[in-house]
């Protein structure tokens, strides 16, 4: 139905599992059924698609509605499946454009999240899906941050990627520069439960070693923590996130 993988295509695909190659090529890879059809839906560009046979035979409806830009190959499950990171992709994945860097624009009223260093891809991910499950729309990243399009990064988002919107930027500098209410995620800080959360700032996390750097330490107007009650050394970045982001929408209401 469609031309078969080329070698040399395959090779490209693979290479878009690093960031060096992802950004050299400008583009990213995005597997499975849902994904693809996520990003039909968005503003992204997909530049081709690589299915199976039994993929296009049962979907004819969805390839139905690819634009004419769009490239189309076959390859078999076996070829599909390593191509990407997800060992259980068999059926489809896509490769579109990396869009191009826009300046944040911080809302008027609630909750913007800044990443101080998140080094876990599952992690990033997951924050990522809890910002969209919270209505929240902008995540600053420190430079350290790991990269929003590394494949379990995009797989642990969910497709929230589509909805939120993340900048990668000197975090110290542009948060010194804000204007804004900024709380920071420290195990010194006022606990959750006794904070005055403000009607609008930033809410900073940091690394999942070393917390937030001094630099960005030293900008933050406030400080708020996650009382422990057991024994556990800390709390996984992601779920410090939603238990902060669930007190701070929960003092908004």
């Amino acid at each position: 139905m469609y031309p078969t993988l080329s070698k040399n295509k395959a090779r490209f695909i693979r290479q878009l599992a690093l960031k060096k190659h992802r950004l050299a090529e400008a583009s990213f890879v995005l597997e499975g059924k849902k994904g693809m059809e996520a990003l039909l839906a968005s503003d992204y560009a997909i530049k081709c698609v690589v299915g199976t046979p039994s993929f296009f035979l049962k979907n004819q409806n969805i390839v139905a509605t690819f634009p004419n830009t769009i490239e189309v190959f076959e390859a078999s499950k076996e070829l599909l499946s390593g191509l990407g990171a997800l060992v259980h992709n068999h059926e489809v994945l896509a490769v579109a454009a990396l869009p191009k860097p826009t300046a944040p624009h911080l809302p008027l009223m609630g909750i913007t999240l800044a990443l101080d260093g998140i080094q876990d891809p599952g992690n990033l991910g997951t924050i990522i899906r809890i910002a969209d499950w919270y209505g929240i729309r902008t995540i600053l990243c420190a430079q350290t941050t790991v990269d929003l399009y590394n494949p379990k990064v995009l797989q642990a988002s969910m497709g929230s990627f589509l909805k939120v919107n993340l900048h990668y930027l000197d975090l110290p500098s542009y948060l010194q520069n804000a204007k804004l209410p900024i709380v920071g995620a420290m195990v010194e800080g006022k606990p959750v439960h006794d904070f005055v959360f403000p009607d609008h700032g930033i809410l900073v996390i940091g690394n999942e070693s070393h917390g937030i750097q001094p630099a960005i330490q030293a900008v933050v107007t406030d400080t708020v923590s996650i009382p422990r009650y057991g024994t556990a050394n800390s709390l996984n970045a992601a779920i410090a996130t939603a238990v902060l982001c669930d007190h701070w929408k929960m003092a908004l209401r």
